[in-house]
Order: C-alpha cells, then sequence, then structure tokens
C-alpha cells in the first residue's frame, strides 16, 4: 500500500462513518484544487496488541519518522507526531490513553474490550481504519465518559483518523483562523471554543481551531445511539527563524483540540 492509497482509505472510512460534513468543509474551502491536509489523527489505548507504537508502524514502514513527543497529565494521554521527508505529505499525530493511571473500573472495560481483539486476520495497514474490533454496550461507554472521554470515544469507533486539517496556508480566501471559523460557523458548523476559539498564536508558531464533532450513529451492542464522531481541524503555520514553518505541535492547544469530540 502507497502513502497514497493508505491516506485515501483513511479518508474514505473518515468521510463515511465518523465526519460526514467533511465533504461540505471541503465545498467551502477549496479554491479550484484540492486542500492540503497538514495532519491527521488517530487514538488508541496504551495496551497490547494496538498501542501508539504498532499504529505507528505502518507510516515507519513508508518513511515516516518520530519528530516530537507531547504529555497530556490532565488526560492521562501520551502522543507522538511523525513527519515524512517529503514535506508535501501529511503529518501524524498519534496519541494513547495510560490505562494504568485511570480508575479500576475503567481499567476492567477497557481490558475486557481489548481482549476481543484479532488482528490476524487484518492486513499490515488495514486495522488503521477497521472501526471498532470488540463488542461493548451503551452502559459501559457512558461509565467511560464519565472518566474520560477519550477512553469513550476510542471504545465506540475503534480505529480511525478522528480528524482531518485543512492547511490554512494554502489559502487565498482565507489567512486567518478566525476568518474560518466565522465562514464555518455562517455555514451551521459548531466551533470548539474549548480554550478559545482560536487555540495557540504567532509566538508559539501555530494557530489551531477544530469544529465540533458529528453526531453519528453507533451500533452498541444493546442499542443504536448518535454520539460524537469526527471533526475537522484547520491550522495556520508560521515561519521559523530560519525562515522554514514551524511543522510540530504546541501541547497546550492540542489539549483543548481533543475536546472537540466530548458529549457537551
Amino acid at each position: 500500500m502507497t502513502i497514497e492509497q493508505l491516506f485515501q482509505s483513511l479518508w474514505n472510512d473518515y468521510t463515511s462513518r465518523l465526519c460526514p460534513s467533511a465533504e461540505k468543509v471541503h465545498q467551502l474551502l477549496q479554491e479550484g484544487h484540492p486542500l492540503i491536509n497538514d495532519h491527521i489523527a488517530l487514538r488508541t489505548f496504551n495496551l497490547a496488541p494496538l498501542p501508539l507504537a504498532k499504529l505507528a508502524e505502518p507510516f515507519l514502514s513508508l518513511g515516516y519518522q518520530v519528530a516530537g513527543d507531547y504529555s497530556f497529565p490532565s488526560k492521562k494521554l501520551q502522543a507522538q507526531h511523525f513527519e515524512h521527508p517529503d514535506p508535501q505529505q501529511p503529518k501524524v499525530f498519534i496519541s494513547e490513553l495510560k490505562v494504568s493511571e485511570c480508575s479500576t473500573a475503567l481499567q476492567h472495560i477497557v481490558t475486557k474490550l481489548i481482549e476481543q481483539v484479532e488482528i490476524t486476520p487484518l492486513t499490515r495497514h488495514d486495522f488503521l481504519f477497521a472501526g471498532r474490533l470488540w463488542d461493548i454496550c451503551y452502559a459501559d461507554y457512558l461509565t467511560l465518559a464519565q472518566e474520560s472521554e477519550y477512553a469513550a470515544w476510542v471504545a465506540a469507533h475503534g480505529y480511525g483518523a478522528n480528524h482531518f486539517t485543512v492547511s490554512i496556508n494554502q489559502l487565498s480566501a482565507f489567512d486567518d483562523v478566525k476568518a474560518i471559523n466565522d465562514h464555518l460557523r455562517h455555514a451551521g458548523f459548531s466551533i470548539n471554543d474549548s480554550g478559545g476559539e482560536v487555540k495557540g498564536s504567532p509566538v508559539v508558531l501555530l494557530e489551531q481551531s477544530s469544529t465540533m464533532a458529528d453526531r453519528v450513529p453507533v451500533e452498541f451492542s444493546d442499542r443504536s445511539e448518535r454520539i460524537p464522531g469526527g471533526f475537522y481541524e484547520f491550522a495556520k503555520r508560521y515561519p521559523m527563524k530560519n525562515g522554514q514553518l514551524y511543522q510540530g505541535f504546541v501541547a497546550a492547544s492540542a489539549d483543548k483540540i481533543f475536546e472537540s469530540t466530548d458529549r457537551k
């Protein structure tokens, strides 16, 4: 599988299962040429057989390299981002929940889910967009959500990109994050205002914003419910002293972007 095929598969899963409104975002922002995807993000638990390192393997096999480490103590998360030598390729941000730092109740539910995983029928790349690999009841989902919205999201949706990201640097009609937010709000989208609608600043060389996640139908073992799925992010990068655009992430901003999938 090539890089292009991998990201196309992730996009197909994202738009069909997690964030159907992404197509409308494209219609609103596209300017006669394909939108540049700054990065995608993936989530998991730090338990075998699919911890962060396992999710990274397909990207590493295609030439990606670790480019940054991040910690989110309040959410009990750790993350890494990966870059390809070809700067035209999207960056990849992968996070994982440190399950052992969570409550006994959460550990019990997550362990019960992970024990159901059988990845041998999956190819080396397919698990990245395989969706949920276990059964879970709605009550367990709610229990997880009371402690960790992140854990509940992974438990309900499994594997797939929780967001893609429009690079604002490419656009001519919009040159800042606030203008994007205003345009999308006028079109009916809700913007994540946790920590402010614009996260970051030129000082930290990165500004970001995001829509709130689409509510999508999910089949639990005992019922069907509409819950937060995927969202769309927007990023503007600023030049470093050497003139090149900053390519990393800002933990304080990413911490608030995670909340785009909260149930509020």
